[in-house]
């Protein structure tokens, strides 16, 4: 094939790459700053993009973030490419933290018994068994045979339904932090940044007239 890597990379370094990407999360986010403040549109869209971004870090749809936050964008009247890139708030450094702080919210508003929440195995062994019931379903479908949802139902039960919750809360507290951050400085970026062009051309003008005159 013609856009085949000649140097395959061993998983490993696939996996590594994803966790710390070539320069660093510092790097990225500079990236992600550096794109959001050259958006053409007015700050407020902008900034509400931002925030349907980071408020979809927070929910259990891994794998769907772009599409619930491009959603969430639509409904907002926000910038959709804003919010594209400000779920990159969750990444292999943050959800860690994100996810503990959803589902101990969830557990806390739903009530749910501490003892009962690990009576299953971790949260880790929870998605790896939902995930296989979920494969060993699909086929089921083909093969006629009768499917089983028992280590779904407890997911969706422990861990799914709780995060969801729970995610609610943080997520807008984080949400609207950055928002109200991010607008300012936005707004700020795009008058200097209107300013300096606005100088190039009467500068650019200038230089014309003087030529003219020389003429």
């Amino acid at each position: 094939m013609v856009f085949k890597r000649r140097d395959r990379r061993p998983l490993w370094r696939i996996v590594y790459e994803f966790l710390w990407p070539r320069g660093g999360w510092g790097r990225a986010a500079r990236y992600v700053k550096h794109r959001l403040h050259r958006l053409p549109d007015p700050p407020h869209r902008i900034a509400r993009g931002i925030f349907a971004g980071v408020f979809t870090t927070f929910t259990p749809f891994y794998g769907l973030h772009f599409v619930v936050a491009g959603f969430l964008a639509w409904i907002m009247r926000g910038n959709l490419l804003a919010a594209l890139l400000s779920t990159f708030f969750g990444n292999p450094l943050t959800y860690v933290p994100i996810g503990v702080v959803s589902l101990t919210t969830g557990h806390f508003l739903l009530g749910g018994d501490k003892a009962a929440r690990h009576e299953h195995g971790s949260i880790i062994k929870k998605f790896g068994e939902a995930g296989r019931d979920l494969w060993q379903n699909i086929k089921a479908m083909f093969h006629g045979t009768e499917p089983d949802w028992r280590d779904l139902s407890i997911f969706y039960d422990e861990v799914f339904f709780p995060y969801l919750i729970g995610g609610i809360i943080p997520g807008l507290v984080a949400g609207l932090i950055c928002y109200y951050v991010s607008l300012p400085l936005i707004t700020a970026y795009q008058n200097r940044r209107k300013g300096a062009i606005k100088a190039r051309l009467a500068a650019l003008k200038k230089k014309r007239g003087d030529a003219g005159s020389a003429d």
